[in-house]
């Protein structure tokens, strides 16, 4: 064994050169057979080689001393099992995916920072998560949703690759597809194609809707593309940061419209399926109101699933104004009355949750009554008239005196007029109820009037609850007669729900406070509170064991005066 060299050099041939190991101190020459072993035989020829093998004279005597038996053997045989490796391994670096390989592992050393845009492979995908290999020690975590359609489906699959930002660094690295921060054109371009998301902040508001600074530039954002629901108060928006989908991109990225409609319209649909099986005839839910017609109104049962409440549907009264009874943006209880399979249409209802007025109508009326009511339409074959809310009846139009003209009953009665009619047959199965018109100034009529309470000042009445608003409740007194209990006089604490305390079509017992007109009559049910807690006191003061006015004694001795028992 040479001086300074262990057997693992030896080993892999990584033995000293002869100009580095120059002579010994004995003056002995290095002979060609000893660096056999060594790096110097990797630029011998392959002739000169061969030739040495070929002639055996060349070849001196070993050197017993100099060298262990053996060592020159291991040199040779390491040298001839590296040969062919350095040769294999020359043209493997100029391979292209070697070289691919090797800028893949000098990046997994590079830190990477919030921010970053990466290029990734799908590796796998969980109901939750996608891993992602984007070359670092570790793999990339992705909110799977991001790689699914509205409907759930997956838009890109597990080997594929694409384009994501770094959203934070930890213990795990997180990453989205959404784009925060760039200014690189490019890069919008093709989120613009892709229809990535953008994080947007809304800094203003324009004539048409919103200024929205997206990844590093500014958008335009129409006031229909921020909601599903028309925005009423555009201010409220300005300094949110939300997430965006470009539409437009136009001018290389100059002009650029944006839209958050587009994904709250998929994030409703993804969850559509869910909801859709919670909504099943005879269901009670609660939605918002989305849009309001004259047919009705459409209200959002949840993940954009919307329903029709038809304006016969919204009480047992006749509604003549669908918005007197809600407003875009409301959110209400309703009914499921029927869904259609075929179309996907939701009928709902809200006068369901409420008790049908038909079911006192058997208690209540008689035929020969004479009841007032009042006049909603005229048909060709006679009118209909209101004789409480949800109960209407059918004057036909052979129940009036002839007039010798076509449709000259006509002249009898118009729309919103109130009158007195007799009850001619009660259907309670078909809920028809037949009336006649009683002629004005007679007997009957005179006795149908006085049977209605007076509707004056200090009138104590009691009627049934209409509908409800932000400001009152509104009271049906009698046909064509309708007032309003002012929140402050309902006798609630401020954070009272009047609709559950009041519901529609209960009874309410109520004072007339003022009466302006015929349409315009202020009601209290506080004031019949009041009266009613004077008369209580009034009563007890009046007791025989009551504490007389003049001594006022303790507290103790009027509690306990109030509740002794009284001798029989």
């Amino acid at each position: 064994m040479l001086e300074g060299q262990s057997i693992e050099q030896m080993a892999t041939g990584n033995l000293p050169s002869p100009e580095a190991e120059g002579s010994s101190d004995s003056g002995a020459a290095r002979t060609e057979p000893e660096m056999d072993g060594g790096r110097g035989s990797e630029a011998m020829s392959e002739s000169d080689r061969a030739e040495r093998v070929a002639d055996p004279s060349d070849a001196p005597a070993a050197e017993p001393s100099a060298t262990p038996s053996g060592a020159g053997d291991l040199g040779g045989d390491a040298t001839s099992a590296e040969e062919p490796a350095s040769e294999a391994a020359a043209p493997a670096m100029s391979d292209p995916a070697f070289a691919e390989l090797l800028s893949a592992s000098l990046a997994r050393t590079q830190p990477i920072a919030v921010g970053d845009r990466l290029r990734a492979v799908v590796q796998r995908i969980t109901d939750d998560v996608a891993f992602l290999d984007f070359g670092g020690p570790s793999e990339a975590v992705l909110d799977s949703r991001e790689l699914r359609d509205a409907d759930g489906t997956l838009k890109t699959g597990v080997g594929e690759r694409i384009d994501v930002t770094v959203s934070a660094v930890g213990d795990q690295v997180r990453v989205t597809r959404i784009i925060k921060k760039t200014r690189d054109r490019p890069v919008l371009k093709e989120a613009w194609k892709s229809g990535a998301t953008l994080e947007g902040k809304i800094i203003g508001t324009n004539k048409g809707g919103f200024d929205v600074q997206v990844a590093g530039m500014r958008a335009f954002c129409p006031v229909s593309q921020i909601d599903r629901i028309y925005c009423t108060d555009r201010d409220a928006y300005v300094g949110q940061t939300l997430p965006f989908r470009i539409i437009e991109f136009k001018d290389g990225g100059k002009d650029l419209v944006v839209s958050r409609r587009a994904l709250v319209e998929e994030e409703e649909r993804a969850g559509a399926a869910e909801i859709s099986r919670s909504i099943v005839p005879g269901a009670v839910l609660t939605g918002r109101v989305t849009s309001v017609r004259e047919f009705g109104a459409f209200v959002n049962l949840g993940a954009g699933v919307e329903g029709l409440l038809h304006v016969s549907e919204m009480g047992w009264s006749r509604v003549s104004d669908t918005s007197q009874v809600v407003t875009p943006g409301d959110e209400i209880t309703v009914k499921v009355l029927r869904v259609d399979e075929t179309t996907q249409k939701i009928s709902l209802g809200l006068k369901q949750l409420t008790g049908d007025p038909w079911s006192q109508v058997q208690a209540t009326y008689e035929v020969g009554q004479v009841r007032t009511g009042r006049v909603t339409r005229l048909a060709e074959f006679g009118t209909f008239v209101e004789l409480e809310p949800g109960v209407e009846g059918l004057a036909h139009a052979s129940t009036f005196a002839p007039t010798g003209r076509s449709n000259g009953w006509r002249q009898s009665v118009a729309a919103g007029m109130t009158g007195a009619f007799e009850v001619l047959s009660i259907d309670l199965e078909k809920k028809r109820i037949g009336l006649a018109l009683v002629p004005e100034g007679s007997a009957r009529a005179d006795a149908a009037a006085s049977s209605q309470p007076a509707i004056v000042p200090g009138a104590r009445l009691t009627g049934k609850v209409e509908r409800h608003e932000k400001f009152g409740v509104f009271v049906f007194l009698a046909p064509g007669r309708t007032g309003l209990v002012p929140l402050s006089e309902t006798g609630l604490t401020r954070d009272a729900d009047a609709v559950k305390a009041f519901p529609v079509g209960s009874d309410m017992e109520v004072i007339v406070l003022d009466v302006e007109s015929p349409n315009r009559i202020r009601l209290s049910r506080k004031a019949v509170q009041d009266a009613q807690e004077a008369k209580e006191l009034s009563e007890y003061a009046a007791r025989p064991d009551a504490a007389p006015p003049q001594g006022f004694g303790s507290l103790a001795d009027k509690l306990r005066g109030a509740l002794t028992p009284r001798d029989k």
